[in-house]
């Protein structure tokens, strides 16, 4: 099963790759036409919203609920029932979809007005902030449709992953990524304000990912007309199961637009930072931790329903030393090499010319949210051992926490050091999230930390923090600061080409083989 879940986990994070760079290559653009000034905080905090949206209940609540109760069913009742349950499901959440998303648009002032307070007051009274205001409540009508596209896509992808059709629901976000560049490029100049372009990039992209996903799901078999079923007791099931899984493998994303919010009470540049800052991290972040949620959620699932709790235990020993093995090595290189990353990627344009150091102010950013990039990469594959199990009420009760914790951070960091406190209140969040999640599988006897997990643990640290050590040294004698930009890519290049040699290679030395994380499972049994 491990080798299995290694190449599952493979493939997803080979197309998560695609969609990252390619994101990556998007926020260069938008950088470079926007820059951090009024425009890009405004279309970053109304692309935020729906996003924010999305990852709670799409990715987030929903994601959790369903595909537990979509494996069970598979498992135990066969495909003719998954049928029926796809098409009540998709019929009773595109209706609620369609109806938030049309309130939404219609409404879009106040929503502009309930997460963005500081603008709106500054409007309501004639200060230098109502600009802000008036272009978010305008570009909330494009971005707001995104959230009925993508749950509806999140919904397609889950029953993708369910029957193992990894690679499908992994690609999709490739598409927003091209709608996003193709519009700020070719629409652009069409508008005084660039940001626009930019939000109908948005809305765009939503359409293409859900158009793309519909004909896989007929050639699975699973394309029936939706009907509306809010009372049918599997769709219950899964509103009864989303109700506290809100609070629970969302929180970081709670932690984010409370960020949001307090950010834009900052000064000018905050969301910008913030956001750019944030992007860097959610490159490791997806291409490692989510990749492997998206694949260990079925198995956990699958494991559950069919009783198998050595297995279960197994599996989730594995995801915890698959994120060690890549999220530590990513945790040090982000925070010795990412003003060089910042510069490839964003200093150029309106980004490179603002009076503010805006490299510094990202690199910063990224130092802080580091801190918490393990911990963010944990909580992906702790959180899905209680919704496996189909728990929901213990991660919302660890949510309440974390999210308090948080806020406590936040208001004791933030008036000291800005914008950073946000983005280290959050990595110490989520640090205790990934521990007090922990404390609970361990309690429930449901997963505790193995011996040999323990040790591969200190391996991967001693290994990184050498390669850290190396890779600064190496930096010293590379200059790239005020170079072109071929030269800062290659640098870039054997920075990167370095630390991935000396990491795995002190791991060699310290008797781990990259073999090993297929070959787990047969080694501890």
């Amino acid at each position: 099963m491990a080798k299995g879940l290694f190449k599952s986990g493979m493939i997803v994070s080979a197309m998560t790759m695609l969609s990252r760079i390619l994101g990556l290559v998007r926020d260069a653009v938008v950088a470079n036409l926007l820059g951090a000034g009024l425009a890009a905080d405004v279309f970053l905090f109304a692309n935020r919203i729906p996003n924010f949206f999305r990852r709670l209940f799409a990715e987030g609540a929903f994601a959790q609920a369903f595909v537990p109760v979509l494996s069970e069913i598979k498992e135990k009742h066969g495909d003719d029932e998954v049928r029926v349950f796809v098409a009540q499901a998709a019929g009773t959440l595109g209706t609620i979809l369609l109806c938030v998303t049309l309130l939404g648009v219609i409404g879009s002032p106040v929503v502009a007005a309930l997460f963005g307070a500081t603008w709106f007051l500054d409007w309501w009274h004639g200060g230098e902030s109502a600009e802000k205001f008036v272009l978010a409540s305008a570009l909330l009508k494009f971005t707001i449709p995104y959230l009925f596209f993508v749950s509806l896509v999140a919904l397609c992808g889950a029953v993708m992953n369910v029957y193992n059709r990894f690679s499908v629901a992994a690609f999709t976000p490739v598409l927003l990524n091209v709608s996003l560049i193709s519009c700020a490029i070719f629409l652009h100049d069409n508008f005084e304000q660039g940001a626009y372009a930019l939000a109908i990039g948005v809305f765009i992209g939503g359409a293409a990912q859900l158009a793309f996903q519909i004909p896989f799901l007929g050639k699975l078999g699973m394309l029936s007309k939706p009907t509306f079923a809010w009372r049918a007791p599997h769709v219950t099931k899964v509103r009864k199961l989303m109700l506290p899984a809100i609070f629970g493998v969302s929180v970081s994303q709670i932690n984010l637009l409370l960020d949001t919010i307090i950010a834009a009470a900052l000064m000018t540049g905050s969301i910008a930072w913030l956001y750019y800052s944030d992007r860097l991290i959610e490159f490791p972040l997806g291409l490692f931790g989510i990749a492997i949620a998206t694949v260990i959620l079925p198995t956990l699932s699958k494991l559950h329903a069919n009783e198998q709790a050595g297995k279960f235990q197994h599996t989730m020993d594995w995801g915890v030393r698959f994120v060690l093995l890549l999220g530590i090595p990513a945790m040090g290189g982000l925070m010795v090499i990412s003003p060089l990353i910042i510069s490839v990627l964003f200093g150029h344009g309106e980004f490179a010319n603002s009076d503010v150091d805006n490299i510094a102010a990202v690199s910063a950013g990224v130092t802080a949210y580091s801190v918490g990039l393990v911990s963010f990469m944990l909580i992906k594959v702790l959180a899905p051992g209680f919704y496996a199990r189909q728990d929901t009420k213990t991660p919302v009760k660890i949510g309440i926490i974390a999210l308090v914790l948080n806020m406590v951070f936040n208001l004791a960091l933030a008036p000291f050091i800005g914008y950073l406190g946000l983005a280290l209140a959050t990595s110490l969040s989520a640090t205790c999230n990934a521990f007090l999640l922990y404390r609970a599988l361990k309690k429930e006897q449901v997963y505790s930390l193995s011996r040999f997990t323990l040790w591969f643990a200190a391996k991967a640290l001693v290994a990184a923090l050498i390669m850290a050590i190396g890779v600064h040294l190496l930096s010293e004698y590379l200059v790239w600061q005020g170079e072109s930009i071929a030269t800062q890519l290659w640098v870039l290049g054997c920075l990167l080409t370095s630390a991935i040699v000396l990491y795995f290679f002190v791991l060699f030395i310290l008797g781990v083989r990259v073999s090993t994380i297929k070959e787990i499972k047969t080694i501890e049994e």
